[in-house]
């Protein structure tokens, strides 16, 4: 059953690209990874935390109107054929049609588990990459050295010569999913992290939900390669011994991380709601979640709402 439905959603993508004038395919210049081409506009972007694989809950959010789409393998399973079937479910043919690129209208970026240490976290990220994410937001990064490893592991090792060899890469080569998903021929060439490639069409972002990771965020904002900080209120305010986000102490902290990302130009990133989206826009946050799950309900719909009112979008 589950190999005739991937079969299905194959053959729907497929026809969405199959069925695209071929100036899609030899367009110039248009980024795949509309996040990247927000962030280099200086423009907002909004989304939504998914729990929920189903294919119903892939169709809302393609055409949600959102900038992207967290989808959480943290805390909910790490399954990569879900995720597969997620993505293609995503694939908007009628969108791709209509707007002349591959450039999916709603980004897709997965928060892996990587709790078991440096090898699990490589073959967590290798294995959602392969599948054709467009970034990875990797949890509980303390130190420089965890970044460092991060940016590593969501690389290829670069050609012998090239001007941004390091940091090394890391991720094995076997892209054939993820460079169909894409729909273009050589992803090895756009597989790579911005902004360390200009070019590239990855984000390797961090979480900094602990105090020992905003006490070394000058350290961290600076690592090559790294594309954004998304800050977790919830686990940081626990770290810091707090019950609520909302304490004092745990703003501080925020705006510690924020200041940094600001002075660094790494685009930041926090969780929001009707209340907040608009003050978070003001204060120089670049990307925010709105809500989560099932589509945008009256909540999640109001935040975007006011967050593009702040932004000016």
């Amino acid at each position: 059953m589950k190999q005739a439905l991937v079969k299905t959603l194959t053959c729907v993508a497929v026809a969405a690209l199959c069925g695209t004038p071929q100036a899609v395919l030899a367009q110039e210049g248009t980024r795949l990874n509309k996040m990247i081409e927000l962030f280099e506009n200086d423009e907002s972007a909004f989304g939504v935390l998914s729990f929920d694989y189903s294919l119903n809950n892939a169709r809302a959010m393609a055409t949600s109107g959102l900038d992207f789409v967290f989808i959480d393998m943290e805390h909910a399973p790490f399954d990569v054929e879900r995720l597969r079937l997620f993505l293609l479910g995503m694939t908007n043919k009628r969108a791709i049609n209509e707007s002349g690129t591959l450039q999916p209208d709603v980004v897709p970026f997965v928060r892996i588990p990587a709790a078991g240490g440096a090898e699990e976290l490589i073959a967590q990220a290798k294995q959602v990459l392969d599948v054709g994410v467009f970034g990875i937001f990797f949890p509980a990064i303390h130190t420089r050295e965890d970044a460092e490893l991060a940016v590593r592991a969501t690389r290829y090792p670069q050609l012998t010569g090239a001007p941004d060899y390091e940091p090394q890469g890391l991720r094995g080569r076997n892209p054939s999913n993820a460079q169909w998903y894409w729909g273009i021929r050589d992803y090895h060439a756009k597989a790579d992290v911005w902004p360390l490639d200009p070019q590239g069409e990855l984000l390797s972002m961090m979480f900094i939900e602990s105090a020992e990771g905003v006490e070394n965020i000058d350290d961290i904002v600076t690592v090559p390669g790294l594309g954004a900080i998304f800050i977790g209120p919830s686990d940081l305010s626990t770290s810091m011994g707090f019950a609520s986000p909302a304490a004092p102490e745990v703003e501080a902290a925020i705006q510690t991380v924020l200041r940094a990302c600001l002075a660094n130009d790494v685009p930041c990133a926090i969780t929001t709601g009707a209340r907040s989206v608009q003050q978070r826009i003001n204060e120089g946050f670049r990307f925010v979640t709105v809500g989560a799950d099932g589509g945008l309900n009256v909540g999640a719909s109001n935040a975007l709402r006011l967050g593009r009112e702040a932004a000016g979008r």
